[in-house]
């Protein structure tokens, strides 16, 4: 087993997981410390070390709101469980699950980025333990990024001081993550050339960044998505934000203002816990801009205009994720809504729902995941695009006292076959499926296509690409099945509806 191995900074030293066939190597740095002037700057080269650094415990999580401290969020109760776990702005390390013996094996790579709408969470949450999918012979990478303001403060100071990184710098450490991996990955037993990225929620949001940053050719050679491309229609917090960069700067000079400080220089100098508290009392969202450098345009955008680097894709969803959407007290309140949002379109929509707010309305999170993966069906094909999409829906029951149905993020125990972590009541047909989704997913990883024998032997279901002429996908309920349903008539309304929005280039 590789226990030991060479890589930009130093000697590191891994310790055997659960599974002494796999070796996890926590806690690497992959770039120096982002404080002091580093601080709202690209990911500087990392600081080398004398020795041997032991690589046995997970590092600092980045500064945001201490998690676990409220008993009433589904979260707390899931993995933010730990009001004491340490945090740092010190926190650009990465995480290495290998299963290889020798350097010279060349396995397939997942680099791995968290959610959390990049204002909280880390990759030390238990659900991301990446033994089960090393098992199957994939090496696994977890990337740790700045988060909040640390991570997505834009002003006019910071344009003028680096205009080549002026922001996005959340999204600037995972790239460095995933560079890092592309130069380092080898002396783990993994293949440079055979990388995914991969993420859910704004981990998968991150992905749809990377996917469409013209900084990242040949980087990564496919991608999944997870619970994180949004084609908004009914509008709200969770629809695609048309915020343009210089949006992002006056939030930055009104930040600036409510710290009372007019330099950088001076914001510099804050500690970081003032930093975060100040942060989290500002209110707002400090998230992906397009800086015309890292990002140029609006991510989800741009991969509906072709504008993406032309890698296979994996995208999915819960049934459920969060219920959030047209929502109104009266009917003449939900006419009027329709009218505005659909127009001359209104009556149809009102027809198909029958004037009411039904559960498919309510649900726009979900609406909008579907509606973006029929939208990049549709533009795949006018497009001519062959590079395939894969689409499931997760649906499984999900026991517990809280009854909380598929909620946003509970599939993720699923993926990485990390149900014995969970407190719920999990039973058998659980985790066979957590069994065979995993499996899809490391097969996706080794070579594009997710289909293969489940551990007994037998061949699983046929997964195939969707397509607007063969819309296959996969619906993880209490087993595996395949559907071959095209959208709704609702989602074929709001998929016209979203199209009609997009810049006429594409």
């Amino acid at each position: 087993m590789i226990r030991k191995a060479k890589v930009e900074g130093g000697l590191v030293k891994g310790i055997p997981a659960a599974d002494p066939r796999i070796t996890a190597f926590k806690g690497i740095p992959f770039a120096a410390p982002p404080v002091g002037e580093n601080r709202w700057r690209a990911p500087q080269p990392v600081i080398p070390w004398e020795g041997e650094l032991s690589c046995h415990t997970f590092k600092p999580i980045s500064m945001q709101h201490i998690p676990g401290l409220d008993p009433n969020n589904i979260y707390t109760r899931e993995w933010n469980v730990d009001p004491e776990i340490p945090m740092s702005e010190d926190c650009l390390y990465l995480n290495v699950w290998t299963p290889a013996k020798t350097p010279e094996e060349k396995l397939p790579v997942y680099v791995w980025y968290f959610g959390g709408g990049l204002r909280e969470g880390n990759p030390a949450e238990m659900e991301f333990d990446g033994e089960r999918i090393a098992r199957r012979g994939i090496v696994v990478v977890t990337v740790n990024y700045r988060l909040n303001v640390f991570g997505f403060l834009a002003h006019p100071q910071l344009t003028k001081e680096q205009p080549d990184a002026p922001s996005n710098f959340g999204h600037l450490d995972q790239q460095a993550g995933t560079r890092w991996v592309k130069r380092n990955i080898a002396a783990f037993g993994g293949d440079p050339d055979n990388i995914t990225i991969g993420g859910q929620s704004a981990g998968g949001g991150s992905v749809c960044a990377q996917l469409t940053s013209p900084q990242n050719e040949g980087l990564f050679r496919r991608a999944i998505i997870q619970s994180g491309i949004m084609a908004g229609v009914y509008g709200g917090f969770f629809a695609a934000r048309n915020r343009t960069f210089a949006d992002a700067e006056a939030q930055g000079e009104k930040f600036f203002e409510y710290l009372g400080v007019k330099t950088l220089e001076e914001a510099r100098k804050i500690d970081a816990v003032t930093l975060r508290d100040k942060c989290e009392a500002f209110g707002g969202m400090f998230g992906t801009c397009p800086d015309g450098v890292f990002q140029t345009g609006e991510a989800t955008t741009n991969i509906m205009l072709g504008k993406r680097w032309p890698v296979p894709l994996l995208i999915t969803r819960t049934t459920n994720e969060f219920a959030t959407g047209l929502m109104a007290d009266t009917k003449e309140e939900f006419k009027a809504k329709a009218e505005k949002i659909f127009g001359e379109d209104a009556q149809r929509f009102l027809n198909i729902c029958s004037g009411e707010v039904g559960e498919e309305v309510k649900n726009s999170f979900a609406n909008g995941l579907e509606t973006a993966v029929w939208a990049l069906a549709r533009q795949n094909k006018k497009l001519g695009k062959t590079d395939p999409l894969y689409y499931a829906v997760f649906d499984a029951e999900i026991p517990g006292w809280d009854n909380p149905g598929t909620f946003h993020s509970v599939d993720l125990w699923f993926y990485f076959e990390t149900l014995a972590k969970c407190w719920r009541p999990f039973v058998g047909k659980h985790y066979d499926l957590a069994r065979k989704m995993c499996n899809y997913w490391a097969n996706f990883i080794r070579s594009g296509d997710p289909n293969g024998n489940d551990a007994d032997g037998s061949p699983m279901p046929e997964w195939k690409p969707l397509t607007v002429d063969a819309p296959w996908s996969m619906l993880w309920g209490d087993t595996v099945e395949i559907r071959t349903d095209g959208p709704s008539e609702l989602q074929d309304l709001l998929v016209e509806t979203y199209r009609k929005g997009l810049p006429k280039e594409g």
